[in-house]
């Protein structure tokens, strides 16, 4: 028996973009495979690189060290796998640009392409403040308050998981603003209303620094002070981008 004609046009649509869903997620993980290929030769140098913060405080006659047989090769390998996955984020954000646009209407577009492109450059100064400012003074803290009888080794693999989970918290703390903005350009929250929560938003930013980061002072107030200070710039922007009234309907 044929089946109902409506549902087949119904159904093709949603089967339409659960391909086009699936060329677009093969093209972020083709995009991140070719940076890590060109990029695996220099794994080694990516690796010294990112451990410069640490090795430029070591005592004399003191290096990093591989407690594992394997960790000269996988530290990084994995180390050169996610420096790939975020050199390929421009790319993602266009794919997911891609899939997403043609149901904006006109007023979404034109805020949305100068979100995705913000929240790239934010995510890499997060990761940027993190690597220039974070790591020579929490580096510099841990290497000076150890027992001198205690020679300060730290194993490649634990070094890199430690700078990972920090490159991740401020990337992710650096997005602040571009949350508020959404929110506030959505109508979920009142930007002029905002700075009432202010002191809930101070006390939130030191909590998240102290879930976030390892458990020291120093760090956690990095990661909370930046915080505070991107959501104030949040609520700025917010303010210019929250609708006075509510918009007419508008095709897309």
């Amino acid at each position: 028996m044929t089946g109902d004609p409506d549902t087949a046009q119904k159904e093709q649509p949603f089967l339409d973009h659960l391909v086009e869903l699936r060329d677009r997620l093969l093209k972020c993980v083709l995009a991140v495979g070719v940076i890590f290929l060109c990029l695996f030769y220099f794994s080694n140098d990516i690796y010294e690189f990112t451990s410069r913060p640490l090795r430029a405080l070591l005592p004399e006659n003191s290096n990093m060290i591989a407690t594992d047989v394997a960790s000269p090769f996988f530290a990084p390998f994995k180390l050169t796998l996610v420096v790939s996955a975020m050199l390929a984020m421009p790319v993602v954000l266009y794919q997911i640009w891609a899939f997403v646009a043609p149901g904006l209407y006109r007023r979404e577009k034109r805020i949305a392409i100068p979100l995705f492109l913000s929240s790239v450059l934010l995510f890499y100064g997060g990761m940027a403040f993190a690597y220039f400012v974070v790591f020579p003074l929490i580096f510099s803290f841990f290497t000076s308050v150890g027992p001198e009888s205690v020679s300060v080794m730290t194993d490649i693999t634990s070094y890199l998981n430690f700078v990972l989970k920090l490159f991740f918290a401020f990337g992710l703390a650096f997005e602040i603003p571009v949350a508020v903005v959404i929110l506030s350009w959505t109508g979920v929250v009142d930007p002029s209303k905002l700075g009432d929560k202010r002191p809930y938003v101070i006390i939130s930013c030191f909590v998240a620094g102290m879930l976030l980061t390892p458990p020291d002072v120093i760090s956690q107030a990095l990661l909370a002070l930046p915080m505070w200070l991107l959501y104030e710039v949040g609520v700025f922007f917010g303010k210019l981008t929250s609708p006075s009234r509510q918009p007419g309907t508008e095709n897309p």
